[in-house]
């Protein structure tokens, strides 16, 4: 049995309904923390990830919450206000996990305006605000997780903005670890790579070549699954990584060696 080594904490995880953000959420959840977890447009997938979470005698609750518009944060943060107090008589939250976002599939050549605003805006600018205006919920001593990728360090001229946008989320991540350490706040990005989840499915799954070539990028053979990620999050979450911050762990699986 795992130790409930996060009882007494609330987690807050964007596009916690489905892939990464739901093995995320259920992980927390099963370390004992109260986890509210935001979903954009499936709602069935985010109310299934909370019963998954309940029957497995965990606790947790989802928001509606859309990223990427001014106002956006300041509306999940509302949302957030409204709702936890039916669920914990502390209001506050202890670990942050800002794993929504999207991808853009995209060159320099015909990448557009508009696609490098709305990438930027879901994967870079909600989660300086959710931090931003989530500071004055967030206990002394808590978390910050931002779930990067591996592209942020790798030449990827076919999706040149998406890795732009997570380099960004790495040097948001070192100033916030400067910036809260005083609170014992930390702050640390994982960097995800190749995963098994429905937004890779399309070309993944029951794909043998492609499933090879995926595998074969990783020093350690196979395609990543949600779990691999969850889990390093869950101990980024804990005491145990008090005196780890401003830091990009490697979550691909040793790619690009």
């Amino acid at each position: 049995m795992v130790m409930q080594r996060l009882e007494g904490k609330t987690a807050l995880v964007t596009g916690g309904s489905r892939g990464i953000g739901r093995a995320i959420a259920q992980r927390l959840a099963q370390d004992g923390a109260l986890v509210v977890l935001t979903y954009v447009r499936d709602e069935s997938a985010a109310h299934d990830t909370v019963e998954r979470i309940r029957k497995d005698g965990g606790r947790a609750l989802a928001l509606h919450a859309p990223l990427g518009r001014r106002g956006d944060a300041a509306a999940l943060w509302a949302a957030y206000d409204a709702e936890i107090p039916h669920h914990t008589p502390e209001p506050a939250v202890d670990i942050i996990v800002n794993n929504a976002g999207i991808g853009l599939s995209a060159g320099l050549t015909s990448l557009t305006e508009d696609g490098f605003d709305e990438v930027f805006a879901v994967n870079v600018r909600a989660p300086f605000f959710i931090v931003q205006q989530g500071l004055q919920r967030l206990r002394d001593g808590g978390r910050i997780i931002n779930i990067s990728s591996g592209a942020a360090h790798l030449a990827m001229p076919e999706a040149i903005a998406y890795g732009a946008t997570k380099s960004a989320l790495d040097n948001f991540t070192l100033n916030l670890a400067k910036e809260l350490g005083a609170r014992g706040i930390t702050a640390n990005s994982v960097a995800a790579g190749i995963i098994d989840t429905d937004v890779n499915a399309g070309w993944l799954r029951g794909n043998p070549e492609a499933e090879a070539h995926a595998a074969s990028l990783a020093a350690l053979g196979r395609v990543g699954r949600p779990e691999d990620v969850a889990d390093i999050v869950a101990f980024l979450a804990s005491h145990d990584a008090r005196w780890v911050t401003g830091k990009v762990i490697d979550a691909t699986g040793g790619s690009g060696l």
